[in-house]
């Protein structure tokens, strides 16, 4: 007698069950409040593009030409310390297969985008002014950032620009509302909010100055004729009050509750932090264990809330000589990679020599990792197996990191498209599933 495979006579075989579909209904209707719960809690990933890093500019500072003069600044740097593919690779450790690669794409990067996302700070940055002179920085501030977003040139404007207003503290609360007002009121007379604008507001300690963030931008929509939700804002976590409450609880969490949807991300400030801690200045540094203790509290809070997470910086300038150039780029690039590696993917520069170091890092992280990435991709698409048996959560990550990869231009559509035999909107479908898609796997 031959035996048939496993599966050949599903067709015919019949099943037995014990439960009624009124069970399975009553279930459905009992857990229909948790089903939208989760779903308004953790709707994933927005899919849209991350910037890889915030450079951070004073109100005052701000010119019409800050982005590419930082780009050539960094271009600068770039040909004085590390003008060749070898000496940079020395400096930083590249791998000698990618230096050339990596070199030519941060030539290239400083040159087309050398800025992805610019905040003009008026907050520590910029610090305590006559009213006069911060309301007149301000609206000057709405005027060159509504002028950039017409011009639309990728070297002039950043692709995410915006201001950070002074905190929710009753010392600064009304400076910083009256800024907030002068600035969006200025771009929506220029012409409206553009869609690049990002708001930070720093030092959060309870999450009612959150919510208070929140009724301020309902107020302008309401003023403004605006869509309700239209603005959102970013958190900065630089207190331990933001971390832990005096209650014991991860007051973070309640942050991102109290935002209702408008919270967009979560930056560490690395200083304000530390010193919160008590870490003396010599030791305040993104890779201090209460950095990473932060850093943790934070990743976990905002997991599938589709509020992205922002590491801090370092104060280490790559100025002066080249060797003091050289240590500080190196301390600066492990830092960016241990970021990477960590699934921070956007970190805070403070000087136009931290650009090419940026890039470096996140170049390389990329194109060392794409072809692997890109192959198991390609496997799971196709329903082939190999060697690593991947899930849809898995699909999800590689996918996100090409797509990633793809928006900073670390990674080149053409190359992706080959490796993984999608397009761009396939890469998205598996960044994005639903929820549904990633709670069945095989474990």
């Amino acid at each position: 007698m031959t035996q048939g495979r496993p599966g050949e006579n599903e067709a015919e075989a019949s099943v037995t069950l014990t439960l009624t579909p009124s069970v399975t209904e009553r279930i459905g209707a009992s857990l229909a409040a948790v089903d939208a719960e989760l779903d308004r809690r953790y709707p994933g990933d927005p899919g849209t593009r991350q910037p890889v890093h915030t450079v951070y500019v004073p109100g005052d500072v701000l010119a019409a030409d800050t982005a590419r003069s930082w780009g050539d600044q960094a271009l600068g740097l770039l040909d004085a310390h590390a003008p060749d593919a070898d000496a940079l690779a020395a400096v930083l450790g590249l791998d000698d297969a990618l230096a050339a690669d990596v070199h030519a794409r941060v030539r290239a990067k400083l040159r087309r985008e050398p800025v992805e996302d610019l905040r003009i700070d008026f907050e520590d940055g910029y610090g305590n002014r006559p009213d006069a002179e911060e309301d007149a920085h301000a609206a000057r501030a709405a005027r060159l950032v509504a002028a950039a977003f017409a011009d639309g040139a990728p070297s002039r404007v950043p692709p995410f620009l915006g201001i950070r207003l002074k905190c929710m503290e009753s010392a600064v609360r009304d400076r910083g509302i009256r800024t907030l007002d002068i600035f969006l009121t200025a771009l929506m007379e220029a012409g409206g909010l553009p869609p690049g604008l990002v708001l930070t507001l720093p030092k959060v300690t309870y999450a009612e100055q959150v919510t208070a963030m929140v009724r301020l931008c309902e107020e302008f929509e309401a003023a403004r004729g605006l869509t309700p939700g239209r603005i959102g804002f970013e958190i900065q976590i630089e207190t331990s009050q933001s971390i832990l409450g005096a209650d014991g609880r991860a007051t973070v969490a309640r942050m991102i509750e109290a935002a209702e949807g408008r919270a967009t991300g979560l930056h560490y400030g690395t200083f304000d932090y530390s010193a919160c801690c008590g870490v003396s200045a010599a030791h305040q540094s993104l890779d201090h264990p209460v950095a990473d203790h932060a850093k943790a509290v934070m990743q976990v809070a905002a997991a599938g809330t589709g509020v992205r997470l922002s590491d801090g910086s370092t104060n280490v300038l790559p100025v002066g000589s080249t060797t003091r150039v050289h240590a500080a780029w190196k301390l600066h690039h492990d830092l960016v990679r241990r970021s990477l590696a960590r699934a921070y993917y956007q970190g805070w520069d403070m000087h136009p020599g931290h650009l090419p170091t940026r890039y470096a890092a996140v170049y390389a992280f990329y194109r060392e990792g794409y072809e692997a990435a890109a192959a198991r991709l390609a496997a799971y698409a196709a329903d082939a197996g190999g060697d690593v048996m991947d899930e849809p959560a898995t699909a999800k990550a590689l996918a996100g990191y090409l797509l990633r990869g793809l928006d900073c231009g670390a990674l080149d559509d053409t190359e992706v498209g080959v490796a993984t035999g999608l397009t761009r909107t396939e890469l998205e479908g598996f960044a994005a599933p639903r929820r549904s898609a990633l709670t069945v796997s095989a474990s």
